[in-house]
């Protein structure tokens, strides 16, 4: 009987914030399998469910997914993960691929749930906090409140031109893997007359050097870096 697939979301970092049903899925799997962007430089993910699961006798999966420009080295590098995990869930392995935050927001893992399922194997989604939500929390800011509107936007290749679609038309803007932009951030404020003080920086939330507070152009910011922009009051 094949084995089956789990996308774990783990969340943004405090081991407490972890779900029951993310635990109950690690401790049963036999394969606690977490990306990396280069081998042997270890997974945060992996990290925090140390803290909270007891992962001894179980094998660890370290998979390879290259942030090259290169698409098809990216490929490849998936090509090779999809290849390693077919493997084991043939002999009758589950695994468990871990993610921080949600598995929906910005995962790794959804690059492969889809590739897996075509391949006739069986997976689930476990949900987990994402960290602007936790962040949010955190800074006693509510992220929509009665009729406003939010967007949530990327700037890992610094992509300004929906940062600025967002800025114009939503009242409220999550601006994730923010920690280079932040000076593009501020400007783009600035030119649409938007206070600097709308902005709060969440930074590396639920880790030991989290940061909350206000955005400075000119501080540096941890990598694990959102921002949220409330347009209003």
């Amino acid at each position: 009987m094949r084995g089956k697939l789990y996308g774990v979301g783990v969340g943004p970092g405090d081991p407490d914030l972890m779900t029951l049903r993310a635990k109950d899925v690690l401790e049963k799997c036999s394969v606690i399998a977490y990306p990396v962007r280069k081998l042997g430089e270890g997974g945060v993910a992996l990290n925090i469910i140390k803290q909270r699961v007891d992962i001894s006798g179980k094998e660890i999966a370290e998979l390879l997914f290259s942030m090259d420009p290169d698409d098809e080295v990216r490929k490849k590098c998936r090509a090779e993960a999809m290849a390693k995990m077919c493997q084991m869930l043939d002999e009758g392995r589950d695994i468990a691929m871990v993610t921080l935050g949600d598995v929906a927001v910005y995962s790794t893992y959804m690059y492969i749930d889809r590739e897996i399922r075509e391949r006739g194997y069986e997976t689930e989604v476990i949900p987990g906090i994402p960290s602007f939500c936790h962040g949010a929390a955190l800074a006693r800011l509510p992220l929509m409140i009665g009729e406003e509107s939010l967007a949530v936007v990327s700037m890992a290749k610094h992509n300004l031109a929906k940062a600025e679609k967002a800025l114009d038309s939503s009242d409220n803007i999550v601006l994730m893997k923010a920690f280079s932009s932040i000076p593009d951030i501020a400007a783009m404020m600035r030119a649409r007359g938007i206070p600097l003080d709308r902005a709060t920086v969440m930074s590396n939330v639920g880790m030991a050097d989290e940061y909350i507070g206000p955005l400075d152009p000119e501080r540096s910011y941890g990598y694990f870096t959102t921002v949220l922009i409330k347009k209003g009051d």
